[in-house]
């Protein structure tokens, strides 16, 4: 049996990770956390990771970057593995969690769904096949609550292309300040925020006379919550410490 912990059990991901874990049979929700402390009828919440008394084989997490630091030093303390599937954090931010991975297991991706990291490996294969002769543009698209822009997702596929490309490209977010034919080196992402779209993205390959589209839509959270508690359930198996992510339970699979 696989004792969890979920981070933001309350927000909008974190009831949907919730309603996942409890249709699994070899899952048990051991407590939730939520700034407000606000009840859940099928399991204690705390409002902070230190209030909990108890021990746990791993915690997922869809709550807020602000609730990164208690959150590594918990998972230290009380060596539980953490899966981070928030996104929006800072450069420093992403280097505490490096440096928090060498002491415990943690699994942190741009974007939990099997699919979209499928897309990535794709996205990657056609860079190095494409190479200089395409231009690489990406856009992204989210419902209006979303607060961080462009996406997490958006980013590790722009990594994704970058790593294969001959260059280092370099990001740009917007064009409307700057008047200038665009340079071949760019990855150009936009990003679209309305409605309740629960998260589309799409790169773009644009060369001489032909166009290669790669896209990916989320219909609903569900995908991003089984990838999370796909993730937790590697995390459970992981050989020790380390810094996890989509690829490696891709690897796997293909």
């Amino acid at each position: 049996m696989l004792n969890l912990l979920i981070s933001g059990c309350n927000g909008h991901m974190g009831q949907v990770v919730t309603q996942i874990c409890l249709e699994a049979e070899d899952v048990e929700i051991a407590a939730g956390f939520d700034l407000l402390g606000q009840e859940n009828g099928n399991f204690p919440v705390f409002s902070a990771p230190s209030a909990y008394p108890g021990q746990a084989d791993a915690l997922i997490d869809f709550s807020s970057p602000a609730a990164l630091s208690p959150l590594l030093d918990f998972g230290m303390e009380r060596k539980v593995s953490l899966v981070l599937a928030t996104t929006g954090y800072s450069p420093e931010q992403l280097e505490q969690i490096k440096a928090a991975s060498q002491k415990i297991p943690i699994f942190r991706s741009g974007n939990m769904s099997l699919g979209i990291n499928v897309l990535a490996g794709l996205v990657q294969k056609a860079a190095a096949a494409l190479g200089r002769e395409f231009d690489v543009e990406i856009i992204e698209r989210h419902h209006h609550r979303k607060v961080d822009a462009p996406s997490g997702t958006a980013l590790l596929l722009a990594d994704a292309a970058a790593e294969a490309l001959p260059y280092d490209p370099e990001y740009i977010y917007e064009r409307q300040s700057v008047r200038k034919p665009r340079d071949r080196r760019e990855i150009g992402i936009a990003s679209v925020r309305g409605g309740n779209i629960v998260g589309d993205h799409e790169v773009i390959f644009a060369g001489r006379d032909e166009v290669i589209e790669l896209k990916h839509s989320a219909m609903s959270r569900e995908v991003f919550a089984s990838g999370a508690l796909r993730a937790a359930r590697f995390l459970a198996e992981a050989d020790g410490p380390g810094l996890y992510s989509m690829s490696d339970i891709v690897s796997q699979i293909i």
